[in-house]
């Protein structure tokens, strides 16, 4: 396993990170016993950097059992604040009472970094002058040690740290805009390093587009990406080739991205995903071939998005 440091936070995390999404059975049903010996798996092969929300499921909660006999210092928690099942409150109130609420389900006496989440379906201003102040608070008490921010559209990111004190925000959270058909997220590399920020990324197959089983029903995505790369998909498998694994691949090869969440609630899964880390530095000239295929069948839609607010770990 690699690690490396999260921007700014000082936090040593693995390059792989554990998506906790699935392990609400957000993508569908899992049983209690598999997800946290996949938790425990994980760890035991060098995973320490574990994301959860409280929209997914009761994802928290598992995390939270499958943690209570593991050392502290063996991992990093993340999670998440501002929306629920019921909808979106990135109020002052609410974030406190989930603050709170996420620390009772973890088991945690304190969070190592919490997200706003998915701020583009509140207001951007009211998450600038009231959910962070908050959280500054709680981070004053030491209930949580980072701040951070996640969504969908890129422009978000630069809104929210344009309009607050350097160091207020410690973290992002990108999905869906490094992966093989949407790498956009490379533009803005350059602005959060210079402001300190550590990058996450999510959703390295593109919630499912980039699989050979494809996206469920509800993607978002419009036809013409789903066909490109269901293409991509086949051109793969009739070279021996999993796009999966190749997609997972390019996402973790960027130096400059600290983690790469990949959702995951089996031990086959976080063996698979570790395998695929693993086969980084071992790509042939094949291979190499191949993923520049690939990438010339992805090329009409390179970059193009869709409007999201779906579950970002697969």
């Amino acid at each position: 396993m690699k690690y490396t440091k999260l921007g700014s936070t000082g936090l040593e995390v693995s390059s792989l990170g554990f998506g906790g999404a699935p392990l609400g059975s957000v993508f569908g049903p899992v049983s209690e016993e598999s997800a946290i010996e996949s938790v425990r798996e994980a760890i035991r092969l060098g995973i320490n950097f574990f994301d959860v929300s409280p929209c997914y499921g009761n994802a928290e909660t598992v995390l939270g059992r499958a943690l209570e006999s593991i050392p502290r210092e063996k991992f990093v928690v993340s999670t998440k604040c501002g929306r629920y099942s019921d909808g979106f409150d990135f109020s002052a109130q609410r974030v406190l009472k989930s603050v709170d609420e996420s620390l009772e389900r973890l088991k945690l006496d304190y969070i190592d970094i919490i997200h706003c989440h998915d701020i583009e379906f509140g207001s951007l201003d009211q998450v600038i002058s009231e959910t962070i102040p908050a959280l500054l608070g709680l981070k004053r008490q030491g209930k949580v040690r980072f701040i951070g921010m996640s969504g969908l559209p890129l422009a978000i990111f630069r809104y929210v740290l344009d309009r607050v004190e350097p160091g207020t925000i410690d973290v992002i959270l990108s999905y869906c805009h490094y992966s093989l058909n949407d790498s956009s997220l490379e533009g803005l590399i350059p602005y959060l390093k210079d402001k300190g920020v550590g990058i996450i990324t999510a959703s390295p197959l593109a919630m499912g587009l980039l699989t050979e089983s494809g996206p469920p029903q509800w993607h978002p995505a419009p036809e013409e990406i789903k066909e490109a790369c269901a293409k991509a998909a086949t051109h793969c498998k009739l070279k021996g080739q999993n796009i999966s694994e190749m997609a997972l691949k390019f996402s973790l090869s960027n130096p400059d991205i600290a983690i790469t969440l990949v959702g995951m609630c089996t031990t086959q899964q976080v063996h698979e995903n570790i395998k695929a880390m693993d086969n980084l530095e071992r790509s042939s000239v094949d291979c190499e071939n191949i993923l520049d295929e690939v990438k010339e069948i992805l090329a009409p839609i390179k970059n193009k998005t869709w409007p999201c607010g779906r579950p970002e770990n697969n």
